[in-house]
């Protein structure tokens, strides 16, 4: 279950209730108290804020035990996460600051139109005289958002603003988040092309299933800046990294596996393309209405694509039969799908990648007696796989060699980057990925995409680092 964090302001009469009696309830209502702040002490009471960790399930069970607990006052009930977003979590802050008339004639009229000149005269001089060379847009339909689904532009944007966060923090790149209130394919198109001259990056987001992929390869076509829908070739690539070093784990070849794949949507396409370009010679899609066969027919033109690929085996049934054999299961679904007797089914030393979210396909709990290798898209499990390990980087290699698009070439040089930072030595079967925190993912990743634009072509500087 997803946990929380509340804050409870509580009143406290001395002669009736002690804190021991308020953190025993707490417990037996299954918060966890984590910290505690005295805010008012007198001689017959006393005011604390009482922070307590507890699964979101929970939180009713253990605001309303606290309130029938006779001597206490509830005075307020704050959710620590929704402190966090109060006002938005980034601003704009100007690069200089401008403090009399010379300083405003510069950044403004009337010096500004010198600039603006210059641009005029040469296009590719925004790229040193604005914010394009480090902005990247995070550009949202809210189609798609986490698990949530269709929950509109609105209810999106705390996403797409902590994904600017991330950007800034781990790689240094200014993202802004822009929610688009329209599901038209080509009015998002022509809204993306409209905007994009300010950008030097295009992160598309929690765009629905099929639309995300025409609106990606239509903007890959029509614009020169790099264009990246995180949901597909984010999960795909931090999941490969995931695979090589799970895969020497066990002592497997990526060109000796069977490989199922479950929930063929944006991410789920992406995950089997990944897997066929490094290597993987037996893959097994499966949606809800079964696999995906080799020489069948699908209205859908990703599962066509997938049904055209030799790799893809011919082989019908749901997942139940499919599974049988599998030396790979990884899920881009929902929750309880794969059961404990898929898992036995599997070949020995399996590996499964449950990375649906928040409640992954099974409970790890269940599978981890079974598995050799299990990775999760959460954070308190091992072997999390996390797009964060992936964006940043990303774009942080495009912008500074300014890439004009994101190839399959670059996707696999991340990946295999993420992989690297795990070395040989701390390879086990609970570490596989290494964490987002880690200071050396950004730039491994960043100097696996400015090689990669260059070898295939795509690069439009070179980096100092790099000459």
């Amino acid at each position: 279950m997803a946990n929380t964090s509340i804050i409870l302001r509580v009143e406290l009469a001395h002669d009736q209730v002690s804190f021991g009696d308020v953190a025993s309830v707490i417990s037996r209502a299954g918060g966890d108290v984590s910290s505690i702040d005295v805010i008012r002490v007198g001689k017959e009471s006393s005011v604390r804020d009482i922070t307590v960790d507890v699964q979101d399930s929970l939180e009713v069970e253990v605001v309303t035990a606290i309130k029938q607990l006779k001597g206490i006052t509830l005075i307020n009930v704050s959710d620590r996460t929704f402190l966090a977003h109060l006002g938005g979590k980034i601003s704009m802050q100007p690069n200089m600051p401008i403090k009399n008339r010379d300083d405003l004639s510069r950044v403004y009229t009337p010096g500004v139109a010198r600039v603006c000149t210059a641009i005029h005269e040469d296009p590719q001089k925004a790229y040193s005289l604005t914010i394009k060379r480090n902005t990247v847009a995070v550009i949202s339909d809210g189609t798609a958002v986490l698990g949530l689904g269709d929950i509109g532009p609105q209810a999106a944007a705390p996403v797409m603003e902590g994904k600017a966060m991330l950007f800034k923090q781990l790689a240094g790149v200014d993202a802004f988040p822009i929610c688009l209130d329209t599901k038209d394919t080509e009015e998002i198109i022509r809204t993306v092309k409209a905007i994009s001259p300010i950008f030097g990056g295009i992160n598309l987001e929690d765009i629905s299933s099929p639309r995300c992929f025409e609106i990606e390869s239509r903007l890959e076509a029509e614009l020169d800046i790099p264009v990246f829908h995180d949901d597909q070739h984010g999960t795909a690539v931090v999941m490969l990294a995931g695979i090589l070093n799970a895969l020497k784990v066990v002592g497997k070849p990526i060109d000796s596996i069977r490989v199922v794949v479950n929930g063929i949507g944006a991410a789920g396409v992406s995950v089997c393309k990944m897997l066929l370009a490094a290597g993987v010679k037996r893959l097994v899609p499966v949606d809800r209405d079964g696999a995906i066969v080799r020489g069948e027919t699908y209205s859908q033109p990703m599962w066509q694509w997938l049904a055209e690929q030799s790799q893809v085996e011919a082989t019908a049934g749901g997942l139940d039969q499919v599974i049988a054999g599998a030396d790979v299961f990884i899920g881009v679904s929902r929750a309880g799908l794969l059961k404990v007797e898929h898992v036995k089914a599997m070949a020995k030393d399996p590996i499964v990648f449950a990375l649906a979210n928040p409640q992954p396909e099974i409970d790890p709990d269940l599978a981890e007696p079974y598995v050799k290798v299990l990775a999760t898209g959460r954070s308190d499990y091992p072997n999390q796989i996390n797009n964060v390990l992936c964006f940043p980087g990303i774009f942080r290699g495009a912008l500074d060699c300014r890439a004009n698009r994101i190839n399959e070439e670059m996707k696999l040089a991340v990946a295999r980057a993420i992989a690297s930072v795990v070395s040989d030595d701390e390879l086990n079967e609970l570490y596989i990925i290494p964490s987002i925190f880690n200071e050396h993912v950004v730039d491994k990743v960043r100097h696996a995409v400015i090689e990669a634009a260059i070898r295939t072509g795509v690069a439009r500087r070179i980096p100092p680092d790099f000459r």
